[in-house]
């Protein structure tokens, strides 16, 4: 077994302050990890995390105040999405997945993940965690999936997006911008790859999560307060398409936050209920299957 490369997560998260998440509220950005013994970390992997299985996230959610959650295949178990699958079949309808596929799944293969819950796939195109996909097997794997009407997850660099733009433009289907795009808190509103991300958002194709408070603030640590105008720029672009979530258990970060900390800074990002109620219910369950 891999030593352990990242840290676990927070141990004793508290309890929302901000706000009561409504019934339905989904955490639409999380991960399984492991238990290794169980499912094995990928050879390939660039990081080896603790065990984090539904076990542990079920005690999350149920400190939260969350009932739903979205799955997203992280690259430390690569295309063995057999640990997500395992916690989308023991969610009963309660979970949806994401999941990472290569050339290799056919459509027997992508059908048993959609009955299993999965209405997505992941790509990759940040630098540090591998770099872009090849592009010939990208529309591939977009072809293949498209019959089960999945969407596209992208994780990309918001410095990255403009060079994007027209693989962007070509997309057949609903596609979710991990992250904000991880843009660049420190350095203003105003700034290109900000304002690229801002017009894909007038594309009804066009998602993003308004998560990764944690990663994109400039320093670190609570509060996030720099990241909040992001967030509320994107909401107020297209309220009806953002997502949120905690990425528990979050895989290499600067400084291991508080998922309670996460949830209530959403009440920042969304001060309306009904707004925050549109993202944390409406939205997912009209992205996702779920039941």
């Amino acid at each position: 077994m891999k030593a352990r490369t990242i840290l676990p997560p927070h141990p004793e998260p508290h309890a929302p302050t901000a706000f009561t998440p409504p019934p339905g509220a989904t955490d639409a950005h999380c991960h399984i990890f492991g238990p290794a013994h169980r499912f094995p970390f990928a050879p390939e992997a660039t990081y080896t995390p603790p065990d984090s299985g539904i076990d542990d996230f079920e005690v999350l959610q149920q400190r939260l105040g969350l009932s739903r959650a979205v799955f997203v295949q992280a690259s430390c178990h690569g295309t063995d999405n057999a640990a997500m699958v395992d916690a989308l079949v023991r969610g009963k309808g309660r979970y949806a997945g994401v999941a990472m596929i290569d050339e290799s799944f056919g459509e027997a293969d992508i059908g048993a993940l959609h009955d299993a819950g999965v209405r997505g796939t992941r790509f990759n195109f940040v630098a540090h965690l591998g770099g872009a996909p090849e592009l010939d097997v990208f529309w591939r794997l977009v072809d293949r999936v498209q019959p089960f009407g999945w969407h596209i997850v992208l994780h990309f660099d918001a410095k990255d997006l403009p060079r994007y733009a027209e693989l962007l433009d070509r997309m057949p289907c609903p596609y979710v911008i991990d992250h904000m795009a991880r843009v660049d808190a420190a350095a203003g509103l105003g700034q290109e790859p900000f304002e690229a991300l801002l017009d894909l958002m007038r594309d009804e194709r066009a998602w993003v999560k308004v998560s990764g408070a944690e990663r994109l603030t400039a320093g670190g640590t609570l509060p996030y307060d720099d990241v909040v105008p992001y967030a509320q720029a994107l909401i107020a672009a297209a309220p009806d398409r953002i997502l949120w979530g905690t990425d528990w258990p979050h895989p290499n970060v600067r400084h291991m936050p508080d998922d309670g900390d996460l949830v209530d800074t959403l009440a920042a990002f969304a001060p309306d209920e009904s707004t925050r109620n549109l993202i944390l219910v409406t939205n997912p369950e009209t992205l996702y299957d779920f039941g």
